[in-house]
């Protein structure tokens, strides 16, 4: 079983529809089940959790994450003047803190896989990925007036130095796509433990398909896991490497 948050997104939708592909049963937790296709509203491997993430109390979160292998965040800033500016200013910082202390209080029998979908603006401090004094002093601009750029920070932050590396129950990654592009099939496309090119003035590109596909690899396959397992890689599509 797997928990998807931010699932009626238009990356956490798709993501559904790839573990779904890969024979995983979903909870979602949806604020709006309308915005989902009606195929995957009533797949009787999808159950519906109608609710704000941050709305649920602790024991209803510990209750949700019970019994899921792993959890999924798709979490994002709606780009509007409220979405960006308005609240919750924390979003999906305060998702990814009060899950990791469902997870916990859940008590699972093994590992739990957490997925975090975040920027590859945003530097893995564990690795030396200098940056220009014109990409600081742009990231230093963003920061000031982009405050959901803050947040996705600070979320990799909390997975990074709060949950860390021997976390006797979370095991996770934080997945760094670069310019969100809409596509209807995966295509070929490359990860990398940093970034190969500046988010600032050498943008690449990345379908959310290929991000939806690699967050399902992770959840599904050792192999991938173990490779990307307390890592923040960076993904583009092929052709834009």
């Amino acid at each position: 079983m797997v928990l998807v948050v931010g699932a009626s997104g238009a990356t956490g939708r798709l993501l559904v529809e790839q573990l779904l592909n890969r024979g995983q049963d979903i909870k979602a937790i949806v604020r709006s089940p309308s915005k989902l296709p009606e195929a995957l509203r009533n797949h009787d491997r999808v159950s519906l959790i109608r609710a704000s993430v941050l709305d649920l109390s602790d024991s209803e979160m510990t209750q949700h994450v019970g019994g899921c292998g792993a959890v999924a965040s798709c979490l994002g800033h709606t780009i509007s003047l409220r979405g960006l500016y308005g609240r919750p200013r924390r979003l999906v910082t305060d998702a990814t803190r009060r899950l990791c202390n469902a997870i916990k209080a859940s008590k699972p029998e093994g590992l739990t896989r957490f997925v975090l979908m975040n920027t590859v603006a945003n530097r893995n401090r564990d690795l030396h990925e200098p940056l220009s004094l014109g990409e600081r002093c742009v990231i230093g601009m963003v920061r000031l007036m982009m405050p959901p750029h803050v947040d996705n920070e600070n979320a990799a932050e909390y997975l990074r130095t709060r949950i860390g590396q021997e976390d006797a129950m979370i095991e996770w990654a934080a997945v760094r796509p670069d310019t969100l592009l809409n596509e209807d099939s995966v295509t070929e496309y490359e990860v990398h433990p940093s970034p190969t090119r500046s988010a600032i003035f050498n943008a690449g590109s990345t379908s959310r398909i290929n991000v939806a596909h690699f967050m399902a690899e992770l959840i599904t396959d050792d192999d991938t896991w173990n490779k990307w397992k307390g890592q923040m890689p960076a993904i583009y599509n092929k052709t834009s490497a």
